[in-house]
Protein backbone atom coordinates (compact mmCIF):
# COMPACT_ATOMS: atom_id res chain seq x y z
CA UNK A 1 0.00 0.00 0.00
CA UNK A 2 1.72 3.10 -1.02
CA UNK A 3 0.99 6.49 0.87
CA UNK A 4 -0.33 9.70 -1.46
CA UNK A 5 1.96 12.55 -2.11
CA UNK A 6 -0.22 14.56 -0.47
CA UNK A 7 0.30 13.06 2.78
CA UNK A 8 3.65 12.91 3.08
CA UNK A 9 4.62 15.94 4.40
CA UNK A 10 1.59 16.05 7.39
CA UNK A 11 3.14 12.60 8.66
CA UNK A 12 6.41 14.17 8.83
CA UNK A 13 5.12 16.88 10.81
CA UNK A 14 2.82 14.53 13.01
CA UNK A 15 6.10 12.44 14.09
CA UNK A 16 7.69 15.27 14.53
CA UNK A 17 5.05 17.33 16.94
CA UNK A 18 4.64 13.81 18.99
CA UNK A 19 8.66 13.57 19.40
CA UNK A 20 9.17 17.32 20.24
CA UNK A 21 6.10 16.52 22.86
CA UNK A 22 8.21 13.54 24.09
CA UNK A 23 11.15 15.77 24.77
CA UNK A 24 8.71 18.15 26.50
CA UNK A 25 7.21 15.53 28.79
CA UNK A 26 11.07 14.26 29.90
CA UNK A 27 11.81 18.00 31.26
CA UNK A 28 8.46 18.58 33.16
CA UNK A 29 7.98 15.28 34.60
CA UNK A 30 10.92 13.03 35.25
CA UNK A 31 10.30 10.81 32.45
CA UNK A 32 6.92 9.66 34.03
CA UNK A 33 5.63 6.46 32.61
CA UNK A 34 2.43 7.42 32.69
CA UNK A 35 2.82 10.51 30.41
CA UNK A 36 5.02 8.44 28.19
CA UNK A 37 3.08 5.60 27.62
CA UNK A 38 -0.56 8.12 27.28
CA UNK A 39 1.46 10.51 24.80
CA UNK A 40 2.73 7.39 22.68
CA UNK A 41 -0.67 5.63 22.63
CA UNK A 42 -2.49 8.70 21.20
CA UNK A 43 0.40 9.22 18.96
CA UNK A 44 0.33 6.15 17.66
CA UNK A 45 -3.39 5.73 16.82
CA UNK A 46 -3.46 9.64 15.28
CA UNK A 47 -0.09 7.81 12.84
CA UNK A 48 -2.33 4.87 12.27
CA UNK A 49 -5.25 7.15 11.09
CA UNK A 50 -2.76 9.37 8.59
CA UNK A 51 -1.42 6.32 7.00
CA UNK A 52 -5.05 5.07 6.50
CA UNK A 53 -6.84 7.89 5.35
CA UNK A 54 -3.39 8.84 2.65
CA UNK A 55 -3.45 5.44 1.46
CA UNK A 56 -3.18 5.41 -2.05
CA UNK A 57 -3.57 1.84 -2.94
CA UNK A 58 -2.62 1.17 -6.82
CA UNK A 59 -5.09 0.56 -9.62
CA UNK A 60 -3.49 0.60 -13.01
CA UNK A 61 -6.15 0.51 -15.81
CA UNK A 62 -6.00 -0.17 -19.47
CA UNK A 63 -7.89 2.85 -20.64
CA UNK A 64 -10.50 2.61 -22.67
CA UNK A 65 -12.53 5.33 -24.87
CA UNK A 66 -15.81 4.29 -24.48
CA UNK A 67 -16.54 4.04 -20.85
CA UNK A 68 -16.19 6.49 -17.74
CA UNK A 69 -14.29 5.26 -15.03
CA UNK A 70 -15.43 6.07 -11.14
CA UNK A 71 -13.51 9.38 -10.31
CA UNK A 72 -13.23 8.68 -6.56
CA UNK A 73 -14.36 6.18 -3.97
CA UNK A 74 -17.62 6.69 -2.23
CA UNK A 75 -21.24 6.36 -2.21
CA UNK A 76 -23.38 7.49 -5.04
CA UNK A 77 -25.59 10.45 -3.52
CA UNK A 78 -27.00 11.70 -6.64
CA UNK A 79 -28.12 10.88 -10.25
CA UNK A 80 -30.13 13.16 -11.69
CA UNK A 81 -30.43 15.37 -15.20
CA UNK A 82 -29.46 19.28 -14.37
CA UNK A 83 -28.58 21.94 -16.62
CA UNK A 84 -25.35 22.80 -16.33
CA UNK A 85 -24.29 26.57 -16.72
CA UNK A 86 -20.70 26.95 -15.81
CA UNK A 87 -19.32 25.85 -19.52
CA UNK A 88 -21.11 23.33 -20.65
CA UNK A 89 -23.71 25.02 -21.10
CA UNK A 90 -26.12 21.71 -21.81
CA UNK A 91 -28.64 19.51 -20.49
CA UNK A 92 -26.34 16.71 -18.52
CA UNK A 93 -26.53 13.81 -16.13
CA UNK A 94 -25.22 15.01 -12.90
CA UNK A 95 -23.81 11.83 -10.88
CA UNK A 96 -22.51 12.98 -6.88
CA UNK A 97 -20.22 10.40 -5.19
CA UNK A 98 -19.99 11.63 -1.64
CA UNK A 99 -16.41 10.16 0.24
CA UNK A 100 -16.24 9.41 3.80
CA UNK A 101 -13.83 10.03 5.99
CA UNK A 102 -12.81 6.67 5.87
CA UNK A 103 -13.24 6.48 1.95
CA UNK A 104 -9.46 6.96 -0.39
CA UNK A 105 -9.56 10.51 -1.33
CA UNK A 106 -7.53 10.06 -4.66
CA UNK A 107 -9.20 11.59 -7.42
CA UNK A 108 -8.59 10.08 -10.94
CA UNK A 109 -9.09 10.96 -14.53
CA UNK A 110 -12.68 9.57 -15.63
CA UNK A 111 -11.95 9.75 -19.16
CA UNK A 112 -8.47 10.62 -21.20
CA UNK A 113 -8.23 13.75 -23.38
CA UNK A 114 -7.31 17.23 -23.05
CA UNK A 115 -8.12 19.71 -20.12
CA UNK A 116 -9.92 22.52 -21.93
CA UNK A 117 -11.13 24.53 -18.46
CA UNK A 118 -9.83 24.39 -14.67
CA UNK A 119 -11.42 27.06 -12.55
CA UNK A 120 -11.61 27.27 -8.55
CA UNK A 121 -14.32 28.50 -6.67
CA UNK A 122 -14.43 29.68 -3.58
CA UNK A 123 -17.35 29.03 -1.12
CA UNK A 124 -19.44 27.47 2.23
CA UNK A 125 -18.70 24.17 3.38
CA UNK A 126 -22.06 22.76 3.66
CA UNK A 127 -21.88 18.78 4.39
CA UNK A 128 -20.72 17.57 1.15
CA UNK A 129 -23.77 14.87 0.62
CA UNK A 130 -26.03 18.17 0.31
CA UNK A 131 -27.27 19.02 -2.98
CA UNK A 132 -26.34 22.66 -2.82
CA UNK A 133 -22.91 21.45 -1.55
CA UNK A 134 -22.50 21.35 -5.65
CA UNK A 135 -22.96 25.56 -6.09
CA UNK A 136 -22.41 26.70 -3.07
CA UNK A 137 -19.32 24.97 -1.54
CA UNK A 138 -15.58 25.51 -2.51
CA UNK A 139 -14.91 23.58 -5.35
CA UNK A 140 -12.39 23.12 -8.20
CA UNK A 141 -14.49 22.36 -11.68
CA UNK A 142 -12.39 20.52 -14.34
CA UNK A 143 -13.69 19.91 -18.01
CA UNK A 144 -12.15 16.99 -20.29
CA UNK A 145 -12.38 17.21 -23.88
CA UNK A 146 -12.42 13.55 -25.34
CA UNK A 147 -11.16 12.06 -28.67
CA UNK A 148 -14.72 12.65 -30.91
CA UNK A 149 -15.57 16.31 -29.24
CA UNK A 150 -17.60 15.30 -25.91
CA UNK A 151 -16.43 17.50 -23.05
CA UNK A 152 -17.63 16.07 -19.50
CA UNK A 153 -16.95 18.03 -16.50
CA UNK A 154 -15.53 17.00 -13.09
CA UNK A 155 -16.22 19.30 -9.91
CA UNK A 156 -13.82 18.17 -6.40
CA UNK A 157 -16.05 19.77 -3.49
CA UNK A 158 -15.21 20.67 -0.27
CA UNK A 159 -17.34 19.20 2.59
CA UNK A 160 -18.41 20.31 6.60
CA UNK A 161 -14.66 19.17 7.22
CA UNK A 162 -12.55 19.47 4.23
CA UNK A 163 -10.41 22.34 3.90
CA UNK A 164 -8.52 21.48 1.08
CA UNK A 165 -8.74 20.83 -2.35
CA UNK A 166 -5.39 19.93 -4.64
CA UNK A 167 -5.91 19.65 -8.19
CA UNK A 168 -3.21 18.87 -10.82
CA UNK A 169 -5.38 19.78 -13.95
CA UNK A 170 -3.73 22.28 -16.54
CA UNK A 171 -5.57 23.60 -19.42
CA UNK A 172 -4.56 22.50 -22.46
CA UNK A 173 -2.78 19.64 -21.77
CA UNK A 174 -3.66 16.31 -22.28
CA UNK A 175 -4.34 13.17 -19.74
CA UNK A 176 -4.60 9.87 -19.12
CA UNK A 177 -7.50 8.03 -17.95
CA UNK A 178 -7.23 6.86 -14.45
CA UNK A 179 -4.21 9.11 -14.05
CA UNK A 180 -4.18 11.30 -10.36
CA UNK A 181 -6.56 14.61 -11.12
CA UNK A 182 -6.25 15.44 -7.29
CA UNK A 183 -6.88 15.21 -3.31
CA UNK A 184 -9.34 16.31 -1.46
CA UNK A 185 -8.18 16.05 2.39
CA UNK A 186 -10.84 15.06 4.98
CA UNK A 187 -14.12 14.63 3.79
CA UNK A 188 -15.61 15.57 0.73
CA UNK A 189 -17.68 14.86 -2.82
CA UNK A 190 -16.58 14.78 -6.67
CA UNK A 191 -19.13 15.52 -9.35
CA UNK A 192 -19.28 13.89 -12.56
CA UNK A 193 -21.13 15.93 -15.57
CA UNK A 194 -21.91 13.57 -18.38
CA UNK A 195 -24.13 14.01 -21.84
CA UNK A 196 -27.70 13.69 -21.30
CA UNK A 197 -27.01 10.54 -23.74
CA UNK A 198 -24.76 8.68 -22.12
CA UNK A 199 -26.00 5.43 -20.64
CA UNK A 200 -25.29 5.17 -16.64
CA UNK A 201 -24.68 1.55 -15.71
CA UNK A 202 -24.79 2.68 -12.06
CA UNK A 203 -27.56 3.39 -9.06
CA UNK A 204 -28.21 5.64 -6.47
CA UNK A 205 -26.43 4.55 -3.46
CA UNK A 206 -24.39 2.03 -4.74
CA UNK A 207 -20.64 2.45 -3.42
CA UNK A 208 -17.73 3.20 -6.05
CA UNK A 209 -14.21 2.76 -6.56
CA UNK A 210 -11.88 4.72 -8.61
CA UNK A 211 -10.41 3.09 -11.66
CA UNK A 212 -12.46 0.03 -10.67
CA UNK A 213 -16.20 1.15 -11.00
CA UNK A 214 -17.78 1.55 -14.67
CA UNK A 215 -20.20 4.89 -14.24
CA UNK A 216 -21.57 4.79 -17.40
CA UNK A 217 -21.03 3.88 -21.22
CA UNK A 218 -20.69 6.77 -24.50
CA UNK A 219 -23.29 5.71 -26.86
CA UNK A 220 -20.47 6.84 -29.57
Amino acid sequence: MRIHKEGQVIIIGVLTVFMLLYVVIADFTNCNPLYFNSLGLVGLLFLCFTLYFFRNPSRKIIPDSSIVFAPADGKIVAIEEVFETEFLNQKCIRISIFMSVWNIHVNRYPISGRICYVKYHPGNYFIASHPKSSDLNEHQTVVIEKRGGIEIMVKQIAGAIARRIVCYAKEGENVTQGEDLGFIKFGSRVDLFLPSETRILVRLNEKAKGNRTVIAKFNN
